[in-house]
């Protein structure tokens, strides 16, 4: 066997005994499979939702969704975005924090460097080894969730596997970080801490230009319907100069009569909700500049950011079809509809996701590599010039 391949083949093993003498790992994956069990134990049949052998009879039935989208909805909805993006990589950070600063530590690189192995593919092997254990963790519960599909439901659905790469994907981002910060700092806890707030500062990033984008859209609606809404309000006010007109009185603004203070003209002074949505429109438009710009701030950072939850979202893409999710919210948003009538418009929350989905998979992922390569790039050439 190769020389080279034996060295690597010694790192990863040695890696997994610290990870092993920490119970870490083991515990990790024991997690994974509680939560494969919670998945299991949810359900949808003909009277309502169910847990175990308990059912909740309501309008959350086989008759709203078929149960395959269940327990797609169910992947989507926790299963990546609470238990994957959040549980599991805080547990798998945790346990694989260590790697690097444990690697660089006093009495531990020195016999390490003193075997023929390049300082490179030493550094590389270990950063490697962390996502190889993080991917097992992921192989298992979506293994775990693939059979539940199966048997439950009877699908196969081999689509549920993309979690591997793209959740290994967002995982890497953070990992990088936590390499650098470990390396720096040769301790564990640090290279946590920091890791962690420098992904609530991506989150917070994120949340952000959600934000912005929905204040942003909801003003453009708003001028989308303004002209009709004002034309509405300009034929009822000259309608009702007509009428004035014919029964001989006088029109404000016009014969000699003064315009009421805040009236811009006759329709205004004659119908005050004229005026209300001429102001409104102006609002709109004032908000719809303000919005686009910061968003477009906002965006310029994230441009250099890791793309955390664009790629989380790659999955939904490729996991439920249009037909199937579109039918799904349609039902969804009626039911709000029908309860609260001041619920959000729904074109809003559309146009949002149209923004979000031109953003491609080749602008999401070459952006986060691209930021990964340059912070695993830094901390490889710390890790090489560095006199241990």
């Amino acid at each position: 066997m190769n020389i080279k391949v034996m060295q690597t083949k010694a790192i990863f093993i040695d890696a997994y005994r610290e990870l092993n003498a920490k119970k870490l790992f083991w515990l990790t994956m024991g997690l994974n499979l509680l939560a494969v069990l919670i998945y299991a134990s949810l359900g949808i049949n003909e009277r309502g939702f169910s847990v175990l052998f308990w059912t909740f009879d309501g309008e959350f039935n086989t008759n709203l969704m078929t149960k395959t989208t269940f327990y797609k909805l169910e992947f989507l909805l926790w299963g990546v975005p609470i238990w994957l993006s959040w549980c599991a990589t805080i547990l798998a950070l945790i346990s694989t924090a260590g790697i690097i600063p444990d690697l660089v530590s006093g009495g531990t690189i020195e016999p390490v460097l003193s075997k023929p192995i390049g300082r490179i593919r030493l550094f590389l092997t270990k950063y490697l080894t962390g996502l190889f254990f993080v991917g097992a963790q992921i192989l298992v519960f979506s293994i775990g969730c693939f059979l539940v599909l199966r048997i439950r439901a009877g699908v196969t659905e081999f689509g549920l596997f993309l979690a591997i790469p793209i959740v290994l994907a967002f995982f890497s981002y953070l990992f990088a970080v936590c390499s650098l910060v470990g390396l720096v700092t040769k301790s564990t806890i640090t290279a946590l801490l920091l890791t962690i707030l420098f992904w609530v500062f991506v989150f917070i990033l994120n949340v952000g230009e959600n934000v912005m984008l929905t204040n942003r859209e909801t003003a453009a609606v708003r001028l989308i319907d303004a002209p009709g809404k004002i034309e509405s309000q300009e034929r009822f006010a000259t309608k009702r100069i007509e009428q004035l007109r014919e029964e001989g009185k006088a029109i404000p603004g016009q014969d000699g009569v003064p315009l009421p203070d805040g009236a811009a003209d006759s329709l205004e002074a004659i119908n005050p909700t004229l005026q209300l949505a001429r102001s409104k429109m102006v609002d709109a438009e004032r908000a719809f500049e303000t919005w686009s710009t910061w968003e477009s701030r906002v965006y310029a950072i994230k441009l250099i950011m890791p793309k955390t939850s664009e790629t989380l979202s790659l999955l939904s893409r490729n996991l439920i079809n249009e037909d199937e999710l579109g039918g799904l919210l349609d039902m969804m948003n009626g039911i709000n509809e029908e309860n609260d009538p001041n619920a959000p418009d729904r074109r809003v929350a559309e146009r949002v996701q149209e923004v979000m989905d031109k953003r491609s998979i080749g602008w999401i992922l070459g952006t986060s590599f691209g930021f990964e390569f340059v912070v695993l790039g830094l901390a490889t050439l710390i890790f090489v010039r560095r006199d241990f």
